[in-house]
């Protein structure tokens, strides 16, 4: 049974004449009522009215991947429209072609449009039509040699053109040079592509710079980030409102929403092991035992999660609605708000300018 908006998480109840035109949309959909244009926006109809792309799957038959293709196809059948295209295009994709359409999603309102017509004119097929799409989106990062336009032909014309200078083989070169003439739109395009017809000359191809990469070989290679409650004084609201961090994947993402400041915690056990960790700022001389060396701010590591007393720890506790660092020798009235699992001084550099010399090495 086909889930209604009541029924989808974090969705509102709508009136009843939104259900019943949600009703008429699933209908429709499940007899594939309509162009796919009026697919897509019944899609995307039923998604803003909470309907989730799964329960739309069910409902009608129209796969999550399928619905999306659409409804993005759609929006771009709509801006290019907005731009003008000649009827034979708007008639083309009135019928087919929301695959290609989709492939022009990267692009802007009028180079939609112009794209769009292109393919309608020289007949291209999907994979021809994404390749279009990405030789205009480069021509307009870049300013192209002066014989090529940026129109949609000379695009990929260019593209084409310096493939073919990188070819020793002459089969390869031919089937580049081919492929040339055939997008050239303007004559000087088309005039540079064809003196490669004489021109044997290669062009080495410019190798890319490999990627800086790295592997974690250890756990503590990791840090974990956690968020910040902010610099104490603080009050027990503050330490309230800091959201539970949830962790996910290999490099332990952390999503949010809002504003907020988090702060990398390297993976040493005691860290890794705290369930709900989080993090106040303090000065040295603010903690309840004093520390050695000079007085300079601190990470405070709290875990919320800790809050069954013991003699060996020290705890945070509101006093007056302030957060205090306190140790008890015996289990306290007060609340306890989470232990401390850490504190954690900054990295002791003793020439700071040493270390921003590149030629400075350990030998």
């Amino acid at each position: 049974m086909t889930e209604t908006p009541q029924e989808l998480p974090n969705s509102d109840r709508e009136t009843a004449q939104t259900e019943v035109d949600a009703e008429a949309l699933l209908k429709s959909l499940r007899r594939k009522e309509g162009s796919w244009i009026e697919w897509g926006q019944a899609c995307q109809t039923l998604q803003k009215a909470g309907y989730s792309p799964q329960a739309i799957f069910e409902g009608t038959g129209f796969e999550p991947i399928q619905q999306n293709q659409i409804i993005v196809a759609s929006q771009v059948y709509a801006s290019m429209i907005s731009a003008g295209v000649p009827e034979a295009v708007q008639t083309h994709f009135r019928q087919k072609g929301s695959d290609s359409l989709y492939e022009l999603r990267i692009l802007t309102q009028a180079e939609r449009a112009a794209v769009a017509t292109f393919v309608v004119e020289k007949g291209l097929d999907v994979d021809e039509a994404r390749e279009v799409a990405r030789a205009v989106k480069d021509i307009s990062r870049f300013k192209p040699p002066e014989e090529f336009t940026e129109h949609p032909g000379d695009a990929v014309a260019l593209q084409v053109w310096k493939s073919a200078r990188e070819k020793s083989d002459l089969q390869a070169r031919s089937i580049l040079i081919a492929k040339g003439l055939r997008f050239a739109h303007s004559a000087t395009a088309r005039k540079k592509i064809e003196q490669l017809l004489t021109d044997f000359t290669v062009t080495a191809t410019r190798p890319a710079p490999g990627l800086p990469v790295y592997r974690l070989e250890t756990d503590e290679d990791l840090p974990r980030i956690l968020p910040v409650v902010g610099k104490l004084p603080l009050t027990k609201a503050d330490l309230q409102a800091v959201p539970i961090v949830e962790e996910t994947g290999a490099f332990q993402l952390v999503q949010f929403s809002g504003t907020g400041a988090w702060v990398p915690i390297p993976g040493w056990q005691v860290i890794r092991t705290a369930e709900d960790p989080i993090v106040l700022l303090g000065d040295s001389d603010q903690l309840p035992a004093p520390l050695p060396g000079a007085i300079g701010e601190v990470v405070i590591v709290v875990d919320r999660a800790q809050r069954q007393w013991n003699d060996q720890s020290y705890f945070v506790i509101a006093e007056a609605e302030q957060l205090q660092l306190r140790w008890f020798t015996e289990s306290p009235d007060v609340p306890l708000l989470g232990r401390v699992v850490l504190v954690m001084r900054p990295k002791k550099v003793l020439d700071e300018d040493y270390t921003k010399e590149l030629w400075q090495i350990d030998e």
